[in-house]
């Protein structure tokens, strides 16, 4: 039989091949997280008719004559590149931006990885894909900490939760008097604490000039009477607030202390006051920073770039429930498709290097969007014309050489 017919028939197995990855592509252009294949071929092995000569003193080198016998697949390969971006506005929609995945527990506790970010809650709280999988990621304790060298887990986000109170125990005071004011200029600023049972305490400073450079400083909670001041060492402090010449603060020394048995709080409230300065201007004293919350319960979340999801609880209190863990590969071709629009690991793709988001070559996360296929249709549609194309000429090939069959056997007539 003639060597061209079964090279031919190679050809059509291989362009039928081309058309079909074609076609899944094109069939998944809609597909969340899809990344897109191409087909690479190679020729297969070449038949020697002649062998090729060395050169020699009296003649030259000769070149082999070889035959190919046809062309199989080398490749599939796929295209990691990033798909488009769709806002969905859906707070358990995550988009990776860069490279990485999503690490997911399937079946039987088999690790997957996808690009997929499509989630949604079970009745456990979990996160979980479409089809089931848990995401995976380090749960924060008690106290909002997380601990991303420990192992990862199923992420629960777990809505309702309360939280109990906390009473205030650290604040700060900062912002600038008014060193022309005269004596004795008053500035008031009132901030809201909680003792130990989460009840509200309308806690008010009161900065007034005394002298020259001088102020004194008095605290009251509510309308009671002012309240017993300590320094920050625990000895007591009468209440002057002292700058020198440059404007900065000489006295108290590292900030004040309320007496907890004025107030109820189960220990001190350590104040700080070293950002306050006296510059000729107006007076302008906030307290921007005071810890303890009343009770409360989750209302929300919010995910960072570093995929911290961060808890928003109806007491205004904003808490870590977790993080997100995502994978990194040294080739990321060599996963293996496990169906679902996930991967696991193959024998070439190395390990998983599991971390946050935004280290170690992982990318950074959207929260409220989806990563689209990065399917090209333009090029598609071409690649699905040369597939044809290239089919139909290897077809050519085929009835081309049925005829030449056909004259050898009208030789006979």
């Amino acid at each position: 039989m003639l060597r061209s017919m079964f090279s031919a028939i190679s050809g059509l197995r291989a362009h039928q091949t081309k058309m079909d990855v074609t076609g899944n592509n094109i069939a998944n252009v809609n597909t969340v997280g899809f990344k897109s294949s191409s087909t690479v071929f190679q020729d297969t092995l070449s038949q020697v008719v002649r062998a090729g000569g060395a050169p020699a003193a009296e003649r030259g080198g000769t070149n082999p004559a070889q035959i190919g016998l046809g062309v199989k697949l080398a490749a599939i390969t796929t295209n990691w590149t990033n798909g488009a971006t769709q806002s969905t506005g859906r707070s358990t929609d995550f988009m990776i931006e860069g490279d990485g995945f999503f690490v997911t527990t399937g079946a039987a506790g088999e690790q997957l990885f996808t690009r997929a970010g499509s989630f949604d809650f079970d009745a456990s709280g979990r996160l979980v894909t479409p089809d089931g999988g848990v995401l995976q990621g380090w749960v924060a304790d008690a106290d909002g900490v997380i601990n991303a060298n420990g192992p990862i887990g199923d992420l629960t986000v777990p809505y309702g939760q309360i939280v109990n109170p906390s009473a205030t125990a650290s604040g700060l005071l900062e912002g600038n008097l008014d060193a022309a004011a005269p004596v004795p200029t008053s500035v008031q600023i009132p901030t809201t604490m909680y003792d130990a049972q989460g009840v509200e305490q309308r806690v008010t400073y009161t900065i007034t000039k005394t002298a020259t450079d001088t102020w004194n400083l008095t605290v009251q909670n509510g309308g009671g009477p002012p309240l017993t001041l300590t320094n920050a060492d625990g000895t007591p402090f009468d209440g002057n607030v002292t700058f020198d010449t440059a404007g900065t603060m000489l006295t108290p020394v590292g900030g004040i202390a309320f007496d907890p048995a004025d107030v109820g709080w189960p220990g001190p409230v350590a104040v700080e006051l070293g950002s306050i300065s006296q510059f000729a201007g107006s007076s302008e004293v906030t307290a921007p920073e005071q810890d303890g919350y009343a009770l409360g319960s989750l209302q929300s979340f919010q995910l960072s770039n570093d995929g911290t999801i961060m808890g928003v609880y109806s007491n205004g209190l904003r808490q870590p429930l977790g993080q997100l863990a995502m994978a990194a590969f040294n080739n990321p071709s060599g996963l293996e498709k496990a169906g679902n629009s996930s991967f696991r690991v193959g024998d070439n793709s190395g390990v998983a290097m599991i971390g946050i988001a935004g280290a170690g070559g992982r990318g950074v996360l959207t929260s409220g969007a989806l990563e689209m296929s990065n399917v090209d249709l333009s090029e598609e549609f071409t690649s699905l014309i040369v597939a044809q194309r290239g089919f139909q000429a290897n077809s050519r090939v085929i009835t081309a050489s049925d005829e030449i069959l056909q004259d050898l056997v009208n030789l006979k007539r």
